[in-house]
């Protein structure tokens, strides 16, 4: 599991840094001090959960959780208040800790946590004729995942491109990469997503999928290299 660590206390994020590096297979990708700084980030860096305290300066961690409406990942509240329990639950997370958080009580939640994340990948299994139904202007159309690209994040709307035209539609790149298969794609940007079987070359940076131009940010470019079979 990828966790995202979001608490204003210091000592607080080292005590969830240390608990998940007894998990074999929890990573922790990232430590925000702001619930702010929380949701820019989940917007380029793919996260399966959430450890998200409550009272923080600015935006509070039951805000954040509102702001990012269904494109959020599995969430645990840890916080030292037992009052917003209620309210924490009403917005379906896996589990709420009240401070301290004890190594038996955080194996527990993390369990939680475990058998959504599980379900929920169960839920879609991927081959080379699977689909995606998009909306496309007034129309609900049929688009084979292999048939696509990459997309390209424009404001409002994502582009999918496929070899014959592109397909417009409002949502987020975000939302568009949790449905698309992760083994076979991959963010390169934090406005570009590829299918790395339809690359043809790199150079300089930038990719070249059907004669397209795609950027690589150079956040990026490290986990794409891993993914890559380069001789």
């Amino acid at each position: 599991m990828n966790v995202l660590i979001v608490d204003d206390n210091t000592i607080a994020r080292s005590v969830l840094r240390k608990l998940c590096s007894q998990q074999k297979d929890i990573t922790v990708v990232g430590e925000c001090a702001a619930a702010e700084e929380a949701y820019g980030l989940l917007q380029e860096q793919a996260v399966d959960l959430l450890l998200l305290d409550i009272e923080m300066p600015g935006m509070s961690g039951l805000q954040l959780v509102q702001q990012l409406g269904q494109l959020r990942p599995v969430i645990i509240f840890t916080t030292s208040k037992k009052e917003y329990a209620s309210e924490a639950f009403d917005l379906n997370v896996a589990d709420y800790i009240v401070k301290p958080v004890t190594p038996a009580r955080f194996i527990q939640a993390t369990a939680k946590a475990r058998e959504i994340i599980d379900s929920k990948q169960e839920e879609v299994s991927w081959t080379e004729e699977e689909f995606i139904f998009i909306r496309d202007s007034t129309i609900i159309r049929r688009l084979k995942v292999d048939d696509i690209l990459f997309a390209e994040a424009m404001g409002d709307y994502v582009k999918l491109y496929t070899p014959q035209k592109f397909y417009a539609i409002h949502t987020t790149l975000k939302a568009v990469e949790e449905r698309l298969p992760a083994s076979r794609f991959q963010r390169v940007h934090r406005s570009f997503l590829v299918a790395i079987s339809k690359i043809d070359t790199i150079q300089d940076g930038v990719l070249i999928v059907s004669d397209k131009p795609v950027p690589v940010a150079d956040a990026y470019r490290k986990a794409l290299n891993s993914r890559m079979n380069i001789l």
